[in-house]
Parts: structure tokens; C-alpha cells; sequence
């Protein structure tokens, strides 16, 4: 068989796609690769981004915001002194993007001025907290990264 330029670029091109074709298959099917979406409601959450937007600028406006501390307890999420703990209510969502399987919320219920979020339900590494809350009819939304 002679070897020429026809069969060269015939053989790179068969090469090239093989390569192609190897990564896109071992994209598709190893698991190693897999990354989930923040939100299964992705279209769904974005409808209500702007009243994250205002609740944010209200966070933003006090003059004393959350605190959150890690604990020997967990993380402790210590609210605004001047505002009243019974009357504080949301949720914390805690998202943990390597694994969707271990994200959480709690509902705010506060007898004291903090909120604590268990050591039992948080494993090593990065987490995303969201912390939604209302207060006198007025929205407050906190959102930080924070490593365990």
C-alpha cells in the first residue's frame, strides 16, 4: 500500500475524530463529571430574583447584618441585636456544591438572638449559606460562602 497525502489527511481526520468522540463519551458517562444545578427550578427561582435584589439591599442597609461563626456546636447565626427574636422568621438554606445530596434548609425559629445549625448535619469543606428572614413585614436576604 502506498502512503501518500490523500491517506495522511484521511488518517488524521479518522485520528481527530476518535479523539473527539473518546472525550465526549467519557464526558457523558463517568460520574467523576457529573455537576448538578444549583436549583432543579432554575427558571422558576429567576422570576423571583428581584426580590432577592431588594431583600439584599435591605440586609445591605442595617447597620448591624447577621453574623455567622463557626461553634463548637455548628455554625451559630447570630441576628441583628436591636431586632426582636420572636418575631424573626425565614428559612437557611445551606448548599453544598460538590454534593447536591447534602443540602439542607432550616426554618428560623429563635427564642434567643441566634440560630444554630447543628455540627451533625455538616461535613468538612465549602458550603453556600442563604439566609432568608422577615421582619416587620420586611424582607432581609444574606448570602455568604464559608468553609467547615
Amino acid at each position: 500500500m502506498k502512503f501518500n497525502w490523500g491517506t495522511g489527511i484521511a488518517i488524521a481526520i479518522i485520528g481527530f475524530i476518535s479523539f473527539i468522540m473518546y472525550f465526549v463519551i467519557t464526558m457523558s458517562t463517568d460520574l467523576a463529571y457529573s455537576h448538578d444545578l444549583v436549583t432543579d427550578k432554575y427558571y422558576q427561582a429567576e422570576l423571583n430574583y428581584q426580590e432577592e435584589i431588594d431583600a439584599e439591599k435591605n440586609a445591605n442597609a442595617l447597620l448591624e447584618n447577621i453574623k455567622i461563626e463557626r461553634d463548637q456546636k455548628g455554625i451559630k447565626i447570630n441576628f441583628p441585636k436591636d431586632f426582636a427574636s420572636k418575631k424573626i422568621e425565614g428559612k437557611v438554606f445551606l448548599y453544598r456544591p460538590s454534593n447536591k445530596q447534602l443540602d439542607f434548609e432550616i426554618p428560623i425559629s429563635t427564642s434567643k438572638s441566634y440560630l444554630l445549625v447543628p455540627e451533625q448535619r455538616l461535613l468538612d469543606g465549602r458550603w453556600n449559606i442563604k439566609i432568608l428572614w422577615k421582619h416587620k413585614n420586611t424582607n432581609y436576604l444574606v448570602k455568604q460562602e464559608l468553609i467547615y
